[in-house]
């Protein structure tokens, strides 16, 4: 499998919001979300428990940071490209249906 290459999304202002949310976080939890981000760029596709498909066009990576917290990024496959639309902590069991509506019009902007 070919390596792809993981992106950023930027908005219409040039701000990257998934990079902006992962500077917020520890050295640490970077670390640990920066690893999965790697196994779903040389594996993808790849399953669980890194990476689930939620709809669509639409993964998430799955991380479990310090303090038992959980994180999600999701992102779009476009052509050779992995695409970083949205990451927050989750707080629920279910992934929350604003965060995937938010990372769906961040991928319409793409396009």
């Amino acid at each position: 499998m070919e390596k792809l290459i993981v992106l950023f999304y930027e908005n219409a202002n040039g701000k990257k919001p998934v990079k902006e949310w992962l500077h917020s976080l520890s050295k640490n939890d970077r670390k640990i979300i920066g690893e999965d981000i790697k196994t779903i760029e040389y594996g993808f596709p790849i399953g669980m428990p890194t990476c689930r498909k939620l709809e669509n066009k639409l993964y998430e990576i799955r991380s479990n940071i310090s303090d038992k917290r959980i994180t999600r990024v999701i992102f779009v496959v476009i052509n050779k490209y992995i695409i970083l639309l949205n990451g927050f902590i989750k707080k629920s069991q279910k992934t929350p249906k604003n965060e995937i509506i938010l990372a769906k019009q961040r991928a319409k902007e793409i396009k």
